[in-house]
């Protein structure tokens, strides 16, 4: 079903949304856009990662009213239907179905990859040394986004990848290139399960093995706007400690994947606030400094902009493991689903955007979490 396309609301200053990358989990974001898309909340740039990127694609390269209904058909064809009739043993329908699409893929999606079989040590070339292919991911983003849409810069698109061959990261950006399905699926190529992507020539792979929250793009554009950032986490470095093997590994994936967000946030707190004692020292000097070259320089590190971040981070569900992010389940996706969808409703009904802000601060941060 459609979900109504309601009369703009406006926010203090451009809505963005940050999504992070992490596989089926995924499915909260969309959960999360739904709640958005309800309220009449219109993003004016979308920053993503891997699934993120997949997501953030789907809404940029889509008219308004039809950008909820394409990510829900994106969700519905990579949705695993192989079901088991297990009642006898709880749990093991869920576990025979990961390991189907361990096995066999996700339609629509990725397949494997039979050039594999020659083993890990067979030199295939960064482009087709992985255990799955991605070619369904392509035919699937060209049904669902409109390219050209996706390039008219409304709204603004990121994705990040990384470069396989320097290590360095990159964020593709429409206001700056022409962007493709390439740039999309670059983005989602996580290794060694699916090939680098090729731009330009050079080999790029998931851009979550080096930034999965890439909500640094938007603190640190220029030039900087106000803006109200929507942080959409799937991955929650808080959790229970873990007592085996089998979590510790899960443990360790949603620490990795997390990318030092809270740290990251702090220091850009605090690069703001200093942005803002520049602001002020400068109105404080005379006149005539003020004018001065060398002043106004120094002064132009200043700035007045506020960004309202709201984390939405996605909770740890019953049954969770470190398969949880290839769990594309019926049950799995609707759970994630429902959860987004919850916690960006508690975020709408908070107007985190409307509290009083000390004006000597940059940055504010409200937690659905929180609630």
């Amino acid at each position: 079903m459609t979900a109504k396309q309601p009369a703009r609301l406006a926010l203090p200053g451009q809505v963005v949304l940050v999504l992070q990358g992490g596989g089926a989990l995924g499915a909260y974001q969309l959960g999360v856009y739904e709640a958005l898309h309800q309220a009449g909340i219109q993003v004016d740039w979308v920053i993503g990662t891997s699934i993120g990127a997949i997501n953030a694609a789907l809404i940029a390269g889509n008219a308004p009213e039809r950008r909820f209904e394409r990510l829900e058909e994106f969700w519905h064809r990579v949705t695993d239907r192989t079901r088991l009739d297990a009642a006898a043993w709880p749990g093991f329908d869920k576990t025979f179905a990961k390991l189907m699409i361990i096995g066999g893929g996700i339609e629509g999606f990725f397949q494997p990859n039979p050039a594999s079989w020659f083993g890990p040590l067979a030199r295939l070339g960064v482009d087709r040394a992985s255990y799955y292919k991605i070619a369904p991911l392509r035919d699937t983003l060209t049904a669902l986004v409109d390219f050209e849409l996706l390039n008219a810069g409304h709204p603004r698109l990121t994705v990040g990848a990384v470069n396989a061959r320097t290590g360095a990261m990159r964020y593709f950006d429409s206001r700056d290139q022409r962007l493709n399905v390439e740039h999309i699926m670059s983005s989602g190529a996580l290794p060694p399960a699916f090939p680098a992507v090729r731009i330009d020539g050079e080999p790029y792979w998931d851009g979550g093995i080096y930034s999965n929250t890439p909500v640094e793009v938007v603190l640190d554009d220029k030039p900087r706007n106000s803006s109200v950032i929507f942080s959409v986490q799937v991955w929650n470095p808080a959790g229970p400690e873990p007592e085996s093997i089998w979590q510790i590994a899960e443990r360790q994936k949603d620490i990795q994947y997390a990318s030092r967000t809270e740290s990251h946030i702090a220091r850009q707190q605090q690069i703001h606030r200093l942005r803002h004692v520049i602001r002020e020292l400068a109105k404080r000097l005379p006149e005539a400094e003020r004018d001065s070259i060398d002043v106004q320089q120094l002064a132009a590190w200043g700035c007045e902009t506020t960004m309202r971040l709201i984390k939405l981070a996605a909770p740890r569900l019953d049954g969770d493991d470190q398969l949880k992010d290839i769990d594309f389940t019926p049950s799995g996706i609707a759970a994630r689903r429902r959860a987004g969808y919850a916690a960006a409703m508690r975020a709408i009904e908070a107007k985190p955007w409307e509290a009083p802000m000390d004006p000597i601060e940059g940055l504010s941060v409200y937690s659905a979490d929180e609630e």
